[in-house]
C-alpha cells in the first residue's frame, strides 16, 4: 500500500460525498478516483474532492479496472451494494461499505463468507460500534456486569418527510423503508451491544404504500440465543430524533440515549442505584471512517465487520415476514449455509 489510502468511491449522491469528504481529510487517505451513474453527481463530487475529470467514471467496473486503488468507498443504493462490493474484493480491494450491508438474507451471508476468506479488511458503516457511550455498554456486558434479560429501545426520526421523492422509498432499491434504512443502526447495534444472536421474531410495521413494502413504522419483539428479549420501535415519521436503549439484567442495567444525531449518552447503574460508569460521544461518521483506515494500516480486524452485518440483515428480513404473515418468525443466522447458486446482483 501506498503512503496513503488510495481510494475510490462507489456513489457520489449527498451521502456518499459526505463521506468521501471524510476520506478525503484524513491524513492517511485520499480519494483518487469516483464513480457515479447520474452526470450531476459526479462533476459535484469531483469538484468537492479534488478528483480530475479524467479519473470520474460512470462505471464502477471501469475505474475498478483503469485505477490504483488501495480501497473502495460503497455508498450506492442498498440493493447495489452486494454487486459492488463482490467486484471490489475480487479486485483485491479492501472496502468500506456503508450500512445496510445489502438487503437478502443469502446476499449478506454470501458477502460475509467472501470477507472472511479475504485477507482485505471489510467493514461495514455502523458508527456505533467507535462511539464511546455504546462500547461502555458492551464492555459492562462483555465483562460481565451486565447479564442482559430485557432490552427496549426505540428510534424516532422525521424519515419520511426527507426521503420522500427519493430512491430511499423504492423498494427495489432500498430493500424495504425505515428498518432498512435508519432502524438498521438500532437493530444492528442491540446485537453487538448484548453480544447474542437474534432466533426469532414477531414484527408489526406500518407502510406509506399500498403494496406495502416501504414501512414507516416498526415494532419487533425479539428473542435471543441466550434468552434475552428485546422489545424495538423504530419510527420514521415522527417530530423528533431520539434514540434510547435499555439494557437490563443480572447484576445492574444500562441506560443509552442521546437526541438528535448528536452526542450519546451511557449510564451503567448496579442494582441499587449506584452508578458504576458513564460515557459519552458524539454520533460522528468521522470517527467510522478513521476506525476503517486504522484498521487497514494496522492490519487489525474493523470494529463493524461483515459478521455483525448478517445479523442485522437477518433480522430485518425476519421482521419484514413475520410483518407480512402476521407470524413469529425464526431468524435465519446460520453463517455456514451454502446457496446452490450465486445471490443475484
Amino acid at each position: 500500500m501506498s503512503d496513503t489510502l488510495r481510494t475510490g468511491v462507489v456513489g457520489t449522491g449527498g451521502w456518499g460525498t459526505h463521506i468521501a469528504e471524510q476520506f478525503h481529510q484524513n491524513p492517511d487517505a485520499d480519494v483518487v478516483a469516483l464513480t457515479d451513474v447520474v452526470e450531476e453527481n459526479r462533476i459535484e463530487a469531483g469538484e468537492k474532492l479534488g478528483v480530475d475529470p479524467a479519473h470520474q467514471y460512470r462505471d464502477h467496473e471501469q475505474m475498478l479496472d483503469d485505477e490504483s486503488l488501495d480501497a473502495v468507498q460503497i455508498t450506492s443504493p442498498h440493493d447495489f451494494h452486494y454487486g459492488h462490493v463482490v467486484d471490489a474484493l475480487e479486485q483485491d480491494l479492501h472496502v468500506f461499505c456503508e450500512k445496510p450491508f445489502t438487503p437478502g438474507v443469502d446476499r449478506a451471508r454470501d458477502l460475509a463468507q467472501r470477507a472472511e476468506a479475504s485477507d482485505r479488511v471489510m467493514m461495514v458503516g455502523y458508527q456505533r460500534h467507535v462511539n464511546p457511550a455504546y462500547v461502555e455498554t458492551r464492555d459492562a456486558v462483555l465483562d460481565g456486569e451486565i447479564a442482559p434479560k430485557i432490552v427496549t429501545a426505540e428510534l424516532t426520526q422525521d424519515w419520511i418527510q426527507n426521503v420522500a421523492g427519493t430512491w430511499r422509498v423504492d423498494p427495489d432499491m432500498s430493500g424495504g423503508g425505515q428498518l432498512y434504512d435508519s432502524g438498521s443502526h438500532l437493530l444492528d447495534a442491540i446485537i453487538w451491544l448484548i453480544d447474542e444472536v437474534p432466533t426469532r421474531v414477531t414484527a408489526d410495521m406500518e407502510y406509506v404504500d399500498e403494496a406495502q413494502r416501504v414501512d414507516v413504522q416498526a415494532v419487533l419483539t425479539v428473542r435471543f440465543a441466550d434468552d434475552t428479549v428485546a422489545s424495538i420501535a423504530v419510527s420514521g415519521d415522527a417530530p423528533d430524533i431520539s434514540e434510547r436503549i435499555t439494557v437490563r439484567g443480572d447484576g445492574g442495567h444500562a441506560i443509552l440515549e442521546g437526541t438528535g444525531w448528536g452526542p450519546r449518552e451511557a449510564t451503567i447503574r448496579a442494582p441499587d442505584g449506584t452508578v458504576r460508569s458513564s460515557a459519552a460521544g458524539d454520533l460522528s461518521s468521522y470517527d467510522k471512517v478513521d476506525a476503517f483506515v486504522q484498521s487497514v494500516r494496522n492490519g487489525e480486524t474493523p470494529p463493524a465487520t461483515a459478521e455483525n452485518a448478517f445479523y442485522a440483515t437477518a433480522l430485518t428480513e425476519a421482521a419484514y415476514e413475520s410483518a407480512r404473515t402476521g407470524e413469529s418468525v425464526a431468524v435465519e443466522t446460520d453463517l455456514s449455509a451454502t446457496e446452490q447458486s450465486t445471490p443475484e446482483q
